[in-house]
């Protein structure tokens, strides 16, 4: 099993409201549609990718949940979650950054497949699981500065002033994940 100790308190930690928070001319029309979508995020790229859709890992493993993660999933800040990282991509570009923290208490049951997914959607998991629940849509504006833009630009060709992306906690099985999904700017692009 391997641990990575990351520090909970992020530089600067993007600010989450709750999308009616948010005014209208604040969010970019068009990512609106794709933030405030209640449907599954996997199912509606690829309707939207005329090319190849796929999953591309670029972490996974046990860690400390970032402050602001841990106070949503009312975990104690030194506890540990299965954090996943991956870009869902189209014709080989990333289009969207997806953080996935599942506390240790949620991996049992069924849910012990959370830790497994290796290049497969998480989407095509919960949203096939018809007792799952979704928290209301959290939106956040996020910038430079931000270890959460860091993780989510990695690799990009060019680094945008800003990126948008929702968060929701889900439950399958009556346990808790957070699901964080920043879009980046080939998303836009289409």
């Amino acid at each position: 099993m391997r641990i990575v100790s990351r520090s909970t308190a992020s530089r600067t930690a993007p600010r989450w409201r709750g999308h009616r928070r948010w005014l209208r001319r604040q969010v970019p029309e068009v990512l609106r549609r794709w933030l405030l979508d209640k449907g599954s995020l996997t199912d509606r790229l690829k309707r939207h990718c005329t090319g190849r859709f796929s999953v591309t890992v670029m972490s996974e493993s046990w860690q400390r949940p970032r402050l602001d993660e841990a106070r949503v999933l009312s975990m104690p800040v030194t506890a540990l979650a299965w954090v996943r990282q991956v870009q869902l991509m189209c014709d080989g570009k990333p289009w969207v950054f997806a953080r996935t923290v599942v506390p240790a208490a949620t991996l049992s049951g069924a849910q012990r497949r959370l830790a497994c997914l290796g290049n497969r959607p998480l989407g095509a998991y919960l949203f096939s699981d018809p007792g799952m629940q979704r928290s209301p849509v959290q939106l956040a504006r996020i910038i430079p500065g931000s270890s959460l833009f860091e993780d989510a630009v990695q690799g990009l060709p060019k680094r945008p002033r800003a990126i948008w992306g929702r968060r929701s906690v889900f439950r399958v099985g009556g346990k808790p994940l957070l699901v964080s999904e920043i879009f980046l700017p080939a998303i836009g692009a289409e």
